[in-house]
């Protein structure tokens, strides 16, 4: 009976890692489509953080009249609002998204906003310090759906990038979203 047992939960393992591993196989090929069929950007998104992040957002901004803006979880909206204005970017180009509440749900929060809009290539501006982990996600979240980005630092201080275990637990996490829809917050 012990063998048995045994043998069944080797096999859903192996059945398990397997699934896992033909989901993590199709993503690059779903970004390669992107890519191709998506040379360039077709919108911005700017993960939440300090003003530097927006203000810079703004100013980049300028170079690509049209493109619509995206800011999760950035500064309240009073002052999201002034630095666009003072850049002359009109309310109608940029949405202030404030559901996500970590890096993770920055990309599950808005990737069906992406998908409904038909938007398969975007920018991804974060601090330089965050950028390792925002494209870890974002490779996996936003690549599972089939949506390539480009992405874009802001310089930011301290220069040390974020610690490897945040990194491997925030991709853990989207790799937990694909499968489950579930982001694990609380992790």
């Amino acid at each position: 009976m012990k063998l048995s047992i045994y043998r069944l939960r080797k096999q859903w393992m192996l059945l398990l890692a397997g699934l896992i591993l033909a989901l993590l196989l199709t993503i690059p090929v779903r970004l390669a489509i992107a890519y191709y069929q998506n040379p360039q950007p077709q919108a911005i998104l700017t993960l939440g953080g300090g003003a530097n992040r927006q203000e810079f957002t703004a100013s980049f901004a300028q170079f690509y009249p049209g493109l619509q803006i995206w800011v999760s979880s950035g500064l309240p909206p009073r002052q999201a609002k002034a630095i666009f204005h003072t850049a002359g970017i009109s309310d109608q180009r940029y949405h202030l998204d404030y559901r996500a509440t970590d890096t993770v749900t920055n990309f599950t929060t808005l990737v069906e906003v992406f998908q409904q809009q038909q938007i398969h290539h975007i920018f991804l501006i974060t601090s330089q310090l965050h950028m390792p982990r925002a494209r870890a996600i974002a490779t996996l979240v936003l690549g599972s759906r089939g949506i390539a980005f480009t992405p874009v630092s802001v310089p930011s201080e301290p220069t040390e990038l974020e610690p490897i275990d945040l990194i491997l637990r925030d991709f853990l996490r989207s790799l937990l979203w694909i499968i489950t829809g579930y982001t694990g917050t609380e992790f």
